[in-house]
C-alpha cells in the first residue's frame, strides 16, 4: 500500500504539473482539494484521466469521486478495491 501511495503521489504530481511539490510535500491523509493540496474542478478531470490511463478504473460517478479524491490514502484504498 505504501508503494501504491508513493507511486500515486508520483503520477499526481506529473499529471497536474505541481513543479513546486515533492512527493514528500503531500501527505497521505492531506486533502487533495480546498485547504490541503489546493486543487480545482479541472484538476479533478485530470485525476479521473489518471485512474483511467494508469489503473484501468472508470469512475462514472461524481458522487463518488468526492470520496474517492479525498486524499492519497482514500485513492489508494478505492484503486486496491476496485482494480480490475
Amino acid at each position: 500500500m505504501e508503494a501504491l501511495k508513493t507511486k500515486l503521489k508520483q503520477q499526481i504530481i506529473e499529471q497536474l504539473n505541481l513543479e513546486d511539490f515533492s512527493v514528500a510535500d503531500i501527505k497521505d491523509d492531506m486533502p487533495l482539494f480546498g485547504e490541503g493540496l489546493g486543487l480545482d474542478s479541472i484538476d479533478a478531470l485530470e485525476l479521473i484521466v489518471l485512474l483511467e490511463n494508469n489503473y484501468n478504473i472508470k469512475l462514472t460517478n461524481p458522487e463518488e469521486g468526492k470520496s474517492v479524491f479525498n486524499s492519497v490514502n482514500s485513492m489508494a484504498e478505492y484503486i486496491v478495491k476496485n482494480r480490475p
